[in-house]
């Protein structure tokens, strides 16, 4: 009996040990998991969000908040205060002690409440407050759209009167060409990079006329044209008068190729709307009377991350505005007033 016992212990051990060797070993720096994402932006237009990130075994998180800017935040959890308003994309790679990774995203919107920065209210008569506009003069070979018209800086062509800027196209002879017109720009006296834009107006009517209120890149003498890009918040044509234009150009998308998008608008000659543009490092979108009807993303890669200055013009004719009205006497393009917010 004392042996059988002995046996038996002896067999205890052995068992004990072999079921004790094949235990699973924990490792010491186990992979993150369950990696979670909040971004909960404020209700006060200040622009602040607040991000918490969680993961399993994680001892960091870096934080790409989705406009070029990234930290590395040990918690998890971080404000940030974005200055443009916009969608982000917020990506978050938490990593453990031993350099392993694990990655989410999640998207914020947000609001910025933001500051009137420069307008023209158009609210003195006479010509276009010099401190801010200028003018280019002539056809320059039709403007590179074999355009009909020469620009001028006369009072018949571009006056302020009444509380609006007004820019008139006339059927006359204009230094040998069959229409006048008016081509004022911001050019070295304003420009700006990023933020809100607002015009109010009210656009031309006529077979041929082809008004535009628009953005030319600041660096367009060194960058040249589509390198410097241009954004075109408001273009119609006389033959499509319900049709308002919102096209980006930029090296790929030059002439009849740029990143169009179209809307439809009524009463544009007889009414005024408001024309936008939202424009941030992550996107640019183009409006009119608060709807956007053209989104085009921005990256680093394009030429929309640098200062831009104001055009506002009536074509005539040209590749875009088409045949013109033999019967043409003239029309106006009304602007009430154009602000800048940021």
């Amino acid at each position: 009996m004392t042996k059988y016992i002995k046996g038996l212990i002896i067999l205890s051990i052995f068992f004990a040990a072999c079921s004790k060797s094949k235990s699973p070993v924990t490792p010491t720096n186990p992979p993150p998991t369950n990696l979670t994402v909040t971004a909960v932006a404020s209700t006060d237009s200040s622009g602040n969000v607040a991000i918490t990130a969680k993961a399993t075994n994680a001892t960091s998180y870096n934080i790409d908040f989705g406009n070029d800017t990234a930290k590395t935040v040990a918690s998890g959890v971080i404000t940030y205060r974005y200055a443009q308003p916009g969608t982000y994309s917020i990506t978050v790679v938490a990593t453990n002690a031993s350099g392993q990774t694990i990655t989410a995203t999640t998207n914020v919107t947000i609001a910025v409440r933001l500051k009137l920065v420069w307008s023209d209210e158009f609210n003195t008569d006479g010509p276009p407050d010099p401190s801010k506009w200028s003018y280019n003069l002539g056809n320059n070979s039709g403007w590179g759209n074999n355009e009909l018209e020469n620009y001028t800086s006369d009072p018949a062509n571009v006056i302020v009167q009444n509380g609006v800027l007004k820019i008139t196209a006339i059927k006359e002879n204009s230094a040998g060409y069959q229409y006048s017109s008016a081509r004022i720009v911001t050019d070295a006296k304003f420009s700006f990079t990023y933020g809100r834009v607002e015009i109010r107006a009210m656009l031309p009517s006529g077979l041929g006329t082809w008004p535009a209120l628009w953005m030319l890149g600041q660096d367009y003498a060194t960058q040249a044209w589509p390198a410097c890009g241009e954004m075109d918040i408001m273009e119609q044509i006389g033959k499509n008068p319900t049709t308002v234009y919102g096209t980006l150009h930029y090296p790929g998308h030059s002439g009849a190729n740029g990143n169009q998008g179209t809307t439809t608008v009524q009463n544009t000659s007889t009414q005024f709307h408001i024309y936008g543009l939202q424009w941030s490092p992550t996107a640019v979108q183009i409006s009119v009377d608060g709807v956007v009807f053209q989104t085009v993303q921005n990256n680093p890669a394009l030429p929309f991350n640098a200062p831009f200055f104001f055009i506002f013009n009536i074509a005539m004719g040209g590749d875009f505005g088409g045949t013109v009205d033999p019967n043409f006497v003239s029309s106006s393009m009304q602007v009430d007033y154009v602000r800048v917010y940021q």
